[in-house]
């Protein structure tokens, strides 16, 4: 029979067919925000343009995506302070010294940090393993030395790995990795250095995708987080579950989409009712760390 290419990296695992948990608190849904905070190449590299699909870069687009960092992050930090809300940062490790004060507000926060790479004008898939590896350990020194806490989560640059990024991950130290969107619960995954955890992450509520790509507007996805939410709501109280909202600065920065944002976040708060964990990645591994082997898939 035909066979395709394929990877070791996790087993078929039907969710009616798994072990039933909650997560700290009794509680039965996840939630985490996630902010993409990124430095790009000026007229060099990659990088995202709506307008421009040819992936050519401009002077507009990176003036466009530099107004995440110059304006939009700010007004999405204020959007959290005031829904009280955590978030996780993934970061570009040329961030931290290319923009001081975000690096401040972010450790004043106390975010949870994910590495995501030096910066999203390249991806780790083309390199060589042993430049991979170089890049992943400059990401990682330059955020502890500038963050103060050494990531122990990832997110690759355009969510794009190699064949050999979670081994290179794990030799590295990290626990948990973003990249894969298979499933709505932690998975363990394997590596030739012994288990990695993978976090949900979205490819749908991840505006790169549907707006940048899919020309969705900002009130689609505001009405997709609300419709994802009380769905998961509903199917939580069979299988604890893992949501997710993933936001470029750039992107839900701008005014207009964050009114809706807001609005979508703030429902969400409102509906939680005691069934939400709003939490951190990194704080759903070192739960998932301390679970008996069999409760999560791949353990």
């Amino acid at each position: 029979m035909l066979k395709l290419p394929g990877h070791n990296r996790y087993a078929y695992s039907p969710i009616i067919k798994r072990p039933n948990y909650s997560w700290p608190g009794g509680k039965r849904l996840a939630f985490y925000v996630a902010l993409n905070i990124e430095h790009f190449a000026f007229n060099a590299g990659l990088g995202m343009d709506p307008s421009n699909r040819s992936g050519q870069q401009t002077t507009r687009n990176f003036a466009w995506r530099d107004y995440g960092n110059r304006y939009g992050n700010w007004r999405l930090f204020e959007m959290l302070d005031e829904l009280k809300l955590p978030a996780t940062i993934l970061l570009n490790s040329a961030v931290c010294y290319t923009y001081p004060d975000l690096v401040e507000k972010i450790k004043a926060r106390g975010d949870d940090v994910c590495g995501h790479g030096r910066t999203n004008a390249e991806l780790l898939k083309p390199m060589w393993e042993d430049d991979e590896r170089a890049a992943i350990k400059e990401c990682t020194e330059v955020i502890e030395k500038y963050i103060g806490v050494r990531p122990t989560g990832w997110m690759g640059p355009g969510a794009m790995e190699s064949n050999v990024t979670p081994d290179l991950l794990k030799e590295a130290g990290y626990t948990h990795l973003l990249d894969w969107p298979f499933d709505d619960q932690p998975v363990w995954m394997r590596t030739r250095a012994g288990p990695l955890l993978s976090v949900p992450y979205p490819l749908e509520l991840n505006d790169a995708g549907t707006l940048v790509w899919r020309d969705h507007t900002g009130r689609q996805f505001a009405d997709m987080v609300v419709d994802q939410f009380d769905e998961m709501l509903e199917q939580c109280e069979r299988h604890p579950l893992v949501m997710n909202v993933s936001v470029h600065t750039y992107v839900f920065g701008q005014p207009f989409r964050l009114r809706r944002l807001r609005a979508a976040l703030r429902h969400c708060k409102e509906r939680a009712a005691g069934r939400v964990w709003f939490t951190w990645p990194r704080d759903i591994a070192s739960f998932c760390a301390l679970q008996e082997p069999g409760v999560i898939p791949g353990s």
